[in-house]
């Protein structure tokens, strides 16, 4: 094994699920320039996920859409001239 490949400075770091508002805390090394004070009132650094073990399918058993990047949205703007061609020749 390599030495000296691994980093040093994990810190306590809070995980939020935008999804569901699910959070929780562990030892991360992940970088961000957003707080939160935690329940212990220690301010930590957040990380924003879109979906988490509560909210992911595969662990839930149920099947969600999550679109909270506006996927469908941005699809529909980046062709809207096909979709405007396509309806001008059908009429």
């Amino acid at each position: 094994m390599k030495k000296d490949i691994h980093p040093k400075d994990y810190r306590f770091v809070v995980f939020k699920d935008m999804s569901n508002d699910y959070t929780f805390i562990t030892k991360s090394t992940a970088k961000s320039k957003e707080k939160i004070v935690w329940e212990d009132g220690n301010e930590y650094p957040l990380i924003k996920l879109e979906i988490s073990h509560t909210s992911h399918p595969f662990f839930t058993g149920k099947m969600k859409l999550v679109d909270t990047a506006g996927r469908v949205d941005k699809f529909k703007n980046r062709y809207q001239k096909h979709f405007d061609k396509k309806a001008g020749n059908q009429s």
